[in-house]
């Protein structure tokens, strides 16, 4: 089966609707697809039953290893919210949005025109940076998404440069399975975070992403040995964010491996 296991909406940092999202997947022919929105599951209720393709609840929740500092993004899959996966969640959504809000601020001290209350908000409600630059862009205060203006307000050090503090990666990951669902580490490759997997599968992690654009061959060939040794399935996803990415992959461009359509979908 085709599956793409890693896509965002409009109720996270992606820019494109649950629907669309749903259209475009099935233009690619894919049997199944997940909306992994990141620390939130509102996207879940708004997910419409489809006969052409399989919908998979999904969730991809940030989150950091306080002994070495590694971030660590969990995906969460067949999650059906809990009081306790919801509260982890609503911290998040709750800084980021402060965080955003601050770096507001400062923009609006260095001389940029923002009105807070136009500014494109996932879900209605949280605003990332992404609908920051949005708004820059569009008002012609910047002249793309992810180029040398980005880099130098949002990144390197600049003056919006700083980010907010994440959950333990150990209570995410019980809180998935607590949920319901299966938990698999997201792009290894991306954070390198390789020498966490032993213990988070002693904490009940079920897989690992190995196709996804930010891995590289030496990457996956790493992934593929603690798969092996530690009897974990391999899924993968495009990551998909429309146009709120630098060089988004299309839906579709990287698929699971069978072993974590199976274990997912079963």
């Amino acid at each position: 089966m085709k599956a793409d296991l890693h896509v965002h909406s409009v109720f996270s940092d992606g820019s494109d609707s649950v629907r669309q999202i749903i259209d475009t997947a099935k233009k690619a022919r894919l049997d199944v697809i997940s909306v992994t929105d990141h620390d939130t599951t509102e996207h879940l209720q708004r997910i419409p039953k489809e006969p052409e393709i399989k919908i998979v609840a999904g969730v991809e929740i940030s989150a950091i290893h306080y002994k070495t500092k590694l971030k660590a993004h969990i995906l969460g899959y067949n999650i059906k919210e809990t009081d306790q996966l919801k509260a982890l969640l609503q911290n998040t959504l709750i800084a980021r949005g402060k965080n955003s809000e601050k770096q507001i601020e400062i923009l609006i001290r260095e001389g940029f025109r923002i009105d807070i209350e136009k500014l494109a908000k996932a879900g209605g409600k949280i605003i990332y940076k992404q609908h920051i630059m949005q708004w820059l862009i569009t008002t012609g205060q910047a002249p793309d998404m992810f180029g040398s203006f980005y880099k130098k307000i949002f990144k390197n050090g600049g003056i919006c440069d700083f980010d907010i503090s994440y959950p333990d990666v150990f209570d995410i990951i019980v809180a998935v399975k607590q949920a319901g669902g299966v938990a698999v580490l997201a792009h290894p490759g991306q954070q390198q975070n390789f020498g966490l997997i032993r213990e988070l599968k002693g904490c009940g992690l079920d897989g690992l992403e190995i196709n996804h654009p930010a891995n590289t061959e030496s990457d996956k060939n790493i992934i593929r040995e603690y798969a092996k040794k530690f009897n974990l399935f391999l899924t993968g996803g495009s990551d998909y964010h429309g146009k709120y990415e630098n060089k988004s992959a299309a839906i579709g461009d990287f698929l699971s491996e069978e072993s974590g359509v199976y274990a997912i979908c079963q």
